[in-house]
This record gives C-alpha cells, structure tokens and sequence, in this order.
C-alpha cells in the first residue's frame, strides 16, 4: 500500500496531506499571516519558514519522511514542458530558485519536497505543473509572429479531472476526446485528444472567457490605445487584465454568490454581466469542440464556479448539442497530486526527467 505526502504551497497558505494506507486522506491547510509572509524579500526566502511549519505538523502526527513512499509537490513555472509527473532533480531546482520562468509560491513546492527528502531514499515528484504545454503547432500562431500563444492553464486539474471522467464512461484518457472548462477565478478551456492537450487558452494572462477576476480576450485595436493613453501605467494595465478584470472590473466583486443574489433581487446589471460569462464560455466551448472536429466524448465542466446550478444549466444547455455534458464542481489537488505520483510508483506511468 503505498504513503504519499503531498505539499501544496499557494501565495498565502501551505496544503499539506497524507494519502494512503487505505486511510482517507489527512489534509492540513497552513495559513501564513500577510503580515509576516510579505516580510521576506522573495518567495524563495520563505523556504525555511515554511518548511519549520511542515516539519512541526509531521512531528505532531508521529511521522518521519521514511515512512512514506514519497513525497508529491504542486508544479512550479517552469520552462515549457509535456503533460506527467516528473522526478525532482537539480535542474528543475536551479530554475526554480532563480525564479528564470517567473516568481510564484508555487515555486516552493520542489524546493521544499527535495530539503525534506535530502539523505533518504524517498523520491519526491512534481505533477501537471500550470505550464504543461503539448499545443499543436498551428495552434501556437497568434497572427503575429512577436505575439505568439502560450499554453498557461490550470493542468493538474484539468488533467485529474479528465481522467475522471473517462473512467465514468468506462474508457481510458488516453482513448478520449473531452473538451475541459475550469471555471474558477480564471478559466481555462481546453482540447484533450487521447490524453493530450492539443490547445487551451492562456488562463493567466488574458486569453478565452472574462473570468470572475480576469478580463479575458480585449478588443487588441482599443487595448492599445488604452495602453498609450498616458492615463494608466503599465502595472495599472496589467491589473485591469488579471486580478482587477472581469466580474471585478464591470460589478466591483469576484465573489459570484454575491452577484447571483444580487441578480435575484433585480439587479439587471449583475444578472446581465453574468449572462454574458456564460455566453463567453459556451463561445469558448464551441471554439474547441471545433478543434476536436466535432467528436467529443463529453464537455466536461470543473472548478468552483461549477457548484452554482445556475450557471451550468446554462452552460450546459448552450453546449449539449456538441456532447454530454460532465460536471465535477470544485477541485482537487493534492490528490490529483498524490494520483499522479501512484500512477509512476505502480508502473502505469513512467517518470518524465527535466533538462
């Protein structure tokens, strides 16, 4: 039977969990005080903070690194790089430590698991990082050749998810065609073609649906002039494209329940900013069922923002005439985490190398 612990760093909190044994999972959320976590002058200086959290959590339960099988850590940015789970090795540190694709927490993740496992014959993996990329080639050209497209997406998830779903319709991934939306503070939609992710949109950067706190694809021709505009900086911009954007932008919340009830109560502003989500999205779906030529096993519908009735009905009655329609509301990470790392350890899946 096998032990896998799972790290899962995020901006402001540490996930922590044990799977295995036969056991349900024992998960943890470490919550780190803003005003002590914006202290260190880069993620990459919060490494030992961190790790002294985990390592008390451990101890609290009775538990050492050699009792487990290994050691699964969320993906960091890194180079481009194919779907699965990859052993942690030193390239893969020396990237994330000098932070060459970008800085996030999600970084930590390899960084911490390999200080845990250091001196003991417990292999740590990453699993699906966001920047899992096996785009076709055609899909990459954007119209212009400074600009191209960059695959960006919520990986894990959207992978884990349709494993899921091929199981459900008693297949394998590798055999399906699933057009997959993640419906969360981004959204990513995206083209599965036996067990490969042909094209997606950017989710972090402004690409597909207006997202709940991004603003999705822009008029290019009005972006720049806002941009040379003189009336807003280039930080300013780029907030107004991700984090300030979307829902936040037109009704001053990211919070969706909130404008679900302000709609009931007759606000024809938010009820209409949240049709015009949904019809993005159902736009966005169709795109792709149009990649995948039509045959589709299912659209399958994931994230947070599928626990709300009222917009999947809508979703789905704008989209069931391509496929079946899936709904898997919320996520899982860490196990999606520890599921890729059993994958490797049981032999279904051999370990990628980084380099």
């Amino acid at each position: 039977m096998w032990k896998i612990f799972v790290i899962n760093p995020g901006s402001t909190s540490t996930k922590i969990a044990v799977y295995g044994e036969g056991k349900s999972p024992l998960e943890e959320t470490i919550r780190h005080k803003p005003g002590i976590i914006w202290t260190f002058p880069s993620v990459t200086d919060q490494l030992n903070y961190r790790l002294d959290m985990i390592r008390s959590w451990l101890r609290e339960l009775g538990e050492t690194i050699v009792s487990f099988s290994a050691v699964a850590v969320r993906g960091g940015l890194l180079k481009p790089l194919p779907g699965g789970t990859y052993l942690v090795n030193e390239p893969m540190l020396d990237d994330l430590v000098h932070n060459r694709y970008g800085e996030h927490a999600s970084n930590l993740g390899a960084l911490m698991g390999h200080d845990l496992v250091q001196g003991y014959a417990v292999p740590c993996y990453m699993v699906d990082p966001v920047v899992v990329d096996e785009m076709e080639p055609v899909a990459r050209l954007s119209g212009h050749p400074l600009l191209p497209r960059k695959s960006i997406f919520h990986a894990l998830n959207q992978r884990a998810i349709a494993r899921k779903a091929a199981r459900v319709l008693g297949k394998n991934y590798q055999d399906c065609r699933f057009v997959v939306a993640h419906l969360g503070g981004g959204i990513s939609v995206a083209a599965h073609d036996q067990g490969r992710v042909v094209d997606v949109n950017n989710a972090l950067d402004g690409e597909g649906p207006f997202s709940p706190e991004r603003s999705g694809t822009l008029p290019a021709g009005q972006l720049v002039e806002l941009c040379f505009s003189g009336k807003y900086s280039k930080q300013e911009v780029l907030r107004m494209v991700k984090g300030n954007g979307g829902v936040t932008a037109y009704l001053g919340t990211a919070d969706l329940r909130e404008v679900e009830v302000r709609s009931a109560n007759g606000d024809s502003g938010a009820g209409q900013v949240l049709e015009a989500m949904v019809y993005q999205i159902i736009k966005e779906i169709g795109a792709y069922a149009a990649v995948l030529g039509g045959s589709i096993d299912a659209i399958v519908i994931t994230g947070g923002i599928a626990y709300s009735s009222r917009l999947t009905d809508l979703i789905r009655a704008g989209v069931k005439a391509f496929a079946p329609v899936l709904i898997y509301p919320g996520e899982d990470e860490n196990g999606a985490l520890a599921e890729g790392v059993i994958r490797v350890l049981t032999g279904e899946e051999k370990a990628r190398i980084y380099g």
